[in-house]
């Protein structure tokens, strides 16, 4: 069973609509107690930094969080803000993410292409810096995701970088440190590529 944490940031229909798309069994978890009787975690985001870390912790879901990750060693996808917050801090704002894994949350900066825009937005092509990751399990061909997003993760090591992708320079699209995964675009609105991450996510990781 897959907890989806709802705490009113994030595209919960659509993840619930897609992970019934794959055949998998998912709640929507408004309290923290609903994340102890589930066996997975997907952590879903829109909107601001601080906002989003303000409203998890009123919510009492940091503690559970931290809980279930790191002590009972469940799997969880960040997707979006929910990715950014699995880190320690971003520029968008001043609160301390959940700091699961080691990276920091930049601005897209081109300093010699000034006709991109930000937020970077739409379908961009990814490359998988870790084929070993269950995440990625009989993904081979190069996949195309949704984006939607001004901010990205800059890591302290390389081997937590799942996927990168290309837009004015090189950046972070996907990071993983061993049950605790993340993906800055939204599997949740890519269509065949976005429904066989989540398989991934729900059967092997």
């Amino acid at each position: 069973m897959i907890a989806v944490i709802d705490y009113g940031m994030g595209n919960v229909g659509s993840i619930m609509n897609m992970l019934k798309k794959v055949g998998a069994q998912a709640v929507l978890a408004s309290t923290p107690n609903a994340l102890e009787e589930a066996d997975k975690i997907i952590l879903p985001g829109v909107g601001a930094f601080d906002t989003g870390m303000e409203q998890l912790e009123k919510l009492g879901f940091v503690e559970s969080i931290e809980k279930n990750i790191i002590i009972n060693k469940k799997p969880i996808l960040g997707i979006c803000l929910g990715m950014q917050m699995l880190g320690r801090t971003s520029e968008e704002g001043k609160k301390k993410g959940l700091n699961l894994i080691p990276f920091d949350n930049i601005k897209f900066h081109f300093k010699d292409n000034l006709t991109l825009k930000v937020p970077h937005m739409g379908w961009n092509y990814v490359t998988i810096n870790n084929q070993n990751s269950k995440l990625v399990s009989g993904i081979t061909e190069k996949q195309r995701y949704y984006f939607v997003h001004t901010y990205h993760a800059l890591c302290d090591r390389d081997e937590d970088i799942l996927m990168r992708c290309e837009y004015g320079y090189t950046f972070t699209a996907s990071v993983q440190l061993n049950n605790i995964y993340g993906t800055q675009f939204h599997p949740e609105k890519s269509h065949n590529f976005g429904m066989k991450l989540l398989l991934n996510f729900a059967k092997e990781c």
